[in-house]
C-alpha cells in the first residue's frame, strides 16, 4: 500500500472503523501524512506569533492554533481506529490500546506504554486470517476494500 492509498483508506473508508486489521504499509504511511501536514501549520504559527506580538486583538497566529487544534481534533478518531486495526493485526484485542492510552495519563507510565505501542506498530501482523479479519496484505482482503 502507498502513501496516497493509505491516506484515502483512512480518511475515506476506514475513517471511524474499529473492525478488521491495518497493515504496517497503511499505518505508517498515514502517520507520514499526520506529521506532513502538522508541521506546516506549526510553523506557521510559530512565524506569525512571532511577527505579530502584543496587543488585544487576535492575530492571524491564533487562527492559525486553531486550524491546528481542529485538524489534530478531526484526526483524532482515524488515529485511534487505525492504532485498534494495528493492533487488530498483532491478533491483540483493541482494548488492550485503550489500557495502554488509559496508563499513559499516569505520570512517567508513558515511558513504558509508548515504546509498548510503537514496538507493536512495528512487528508484522499475523499471516493469514485471524479473528479480527483476513489478512489485510492477501489480494482478497484488498479487493473487498475497494469494492
Amino acid at each position: 500500500m502507498g502513501f496516497t492509498e493509505a491516506v484515502r483508506t483512512v480518511l475515506k473508508q476506514k475513517y471511524a472503523t474499529f473492525s478488521g486489521r491495518a497493515s504496517r504499509s497503511e499505518y505508517w504511511w498515514f502517520g507520514l501524512f499526520y506529521v506532513l501536514a502538522l508541521f506546516p501549520l506549526a510553523i506557521v504559527a510559530t512565524v506569525l506569533a512571532f511577527l505579530t506580538s502584543g496587543g488585544g486583538a487576535p492575530s492571524p497566529a491564533h487562527y492559525t492554533v486553531v486550524i491546528w487544534m481542529l485538524f489534530t481534533l478531526a484526526m483524532l478518531l482515524p488515529l485511534i481506529s487505525l492504532q485498534v486495526r494495528r493492533f487488530h493485526d498483532r491478533s491483540i484485542s483493541g482494548w488492550c490500546y485503550l489500557a495502554l492510552f488509559a496508563l499513559s495519563f499516569i505520570p512517567y507510565a508513558i515511558f513504558l506504554t509508548a515504546p509498548v505501542t510503537i514496538v507493536i506498530s512495528l512487528l508484522p501482523g499475523t499471516e493469514g486470517p485471524n479473528k479480527f479479519g483476513p489478512d489485510p496484505l492477501s489480494p482478497e482482503a484488498r479487493a473487498e476494500v475497494f469494492a
